[in-house]
């Protein structure tokens, strides 16, 4: 690879998006390493390679920002070369070319050995799982299965990433155990969708099956469920969970919206009803269980009718965990048919009360956490605290317990019973206690 500098090639891998593409960029970075290349993470480098997210408009325009000013910076001599990958790439690989030629490569999600080779490196398939970790010594991303098959009306997924293509569990387990040998002691299951793993090369749903697996694996002590779809939620999982103390009682399952006219024209294959008494079956297999939902505000057609409905079913339905977006009018979705008819502002109002609402429901939750102790697992220290999470929090997206550092002293990666002395709405303070 020639570039302008004469110093010793830095591939420097920016990572934007959700924690698939973060599990892609330690991919690409693992095989780079094994071939002897010096690569960091977002940190500083002669050559970039930008692992970009196309999945909302907010992201779109997150990733062509980066792209500037890593064009801004070639320009003045900071940077060498500059590579685009991922989702936004994928979807857009032409118009970027054409309006951004600075660039020397764009790359989809599936063209990693191409990658790869411009960096002048081999891809090794024997490499197949192994990772260069990039998240803190307690945990790990894993992912199951790529693409999806749901029709779902807003989602541009699909165009991006393909169809649902599930791994095996030998491959799945040989990964949880090569993270177990590096010290990870929490797994986080990731997909596009969960709840269809296995159905397409086991001709059934396997995420059970898996779980029971991965369970027997020394060192694993936690084990996460991200992104499960509602329709079809093969409700054994939630048995396995039962029974099975390494899984957390934790479940990502985004259900997007409750009025049942929005909830046909997004395509989701569910109603009302139906996610309420998955919902209510859910907690009566595993009352203790933690779920974490998402919900899409100004939908196209979304009446302040349809979000009173939704309004009265999240207070209804208590989720202990809760997120919600703003629709982005998407092309080449189904939606995009529809008229955009909600203004952006009430988009974001409504956005913003459904998590005032989430807000109160957490913080009333939180305050029967008081007093209480909790097994945590330790991520980070921050500023005067260490960052702790109890198994009922996914790290970046849920409560954070935080214990005074300059008392205590604690490792990143260990686990340390908490005592709970403050509660707010969305983080707890805590002593910790010997195990």
């Amino acid at each position: 690879m020639r570039t302008k500098s004469l110093k010793k090639n830095i591939i420097n891998v920016i990572t934007l998006g959700c924690s698939k593409n973060l599990f892609d960029s330690e991919v690409l970075m693992g095989q780079l390493q094994a071939n002897k290349k010096k690569v960091v993470h977002q940190k500083k480098g002669n050559i970039v390679v930008i692992n970009t997210c196309g999945f909302i408009e907010n992201a779109k325009e997150e990733s062509i920002n980066v792209i500037l000013e890593q064009i801004e910076n070639k320009k003045r001599g900071d940077v060498d070369q500059i590579f685009v990958t991922g989702c936004l790439s994928e979807r857009y690989k032409s118009d970027l070319e054409r309006e951004m030629p600075e660039v020397d490569a764009y790359f989809g999600t599936t063209n990693l050995p191409e990658l790869v080779k411009v960096l002048e490196a081999d891809y090794k398939h024997e490499l197949l799982g192994e990772r260069l970790i990039t998240t803190p010594k307690s945990y790990a991303y894993l992912k199951v299965s790529e693409g999806c098959d749901r029709p779902c009306s807003f989602c541009a997924i699909p165009i991006m990433r393909g169809n649902h293509r599930s791994y095996s569990i030998d491959d799945i387990v040989g990964q949880s155990k090569r993270l177990a040998k590096k010290g990870i002691k929490e797994i986080i299951l990731i997909a596009q969708d969960l709840t269809y793993y296995g159905i397409d090369n086991y001709g059934e749903r396997k995420l059970a099956d898996l779980l029971k697996a991965i369970v027997k694996i020394d060192g694993i002590e936690w084990i996460r469920l991200h992104y499960a779809f509602p329709t079809g939620f093969p409700i054994e999982v939630i048995k396995v969970m039962k029974q099975e103390p390494k899984i957390c009682n934790y479940l990502d399952i985004p259900l997007q919206h409750a009025s049942d006219k929005i909830l046909k024209s997004m395509r989701r294959g569910t109603t009302e009803k139906k996610m309420t008494d998955l919902i209510y079956s859910i907690r009566s297999i595993l009352p203790e269980i933690v779920i974490r939902s998402t919900f899409i505000l100004g939908y196209p057609g979304e009446t302040e009718e349809d979000f009173e409905i939704l309004k009265s079913w999240i207070k209804k339905m208590r989720f202990e965990r809760l997120g919600c977006f703003t629709y982005s009018h998407e092309e080449n979705t189904y939606s995009f048919n529809l008229k955009d008819d909600v203004p952006q502002k009430i988009k974001q109002e409504r956005a913003n009360e459904i998590m005032n609402i989430q807000s109160q429901i957490s913080w009333e939750l939180n305050q029967q956490k008081l007093d209480k102790v909790y097994k945590c697992i330790v991520d980070r220290k921050r500023g005067d605290h260490f960052v702790a999470r109890t198994s009922f929090d996914s790290p970046d997206v849920d409560n954070e317990v935080l214990i005074d550092a300059k008392k205590f002293y604690l490792k990143a990666g260990e686990f340390v019973s908490v005592k709970i002395v403050k509660a707010y709405d969305f983080d707890l303070h805590g002593v910790p206690l010997s195990l």
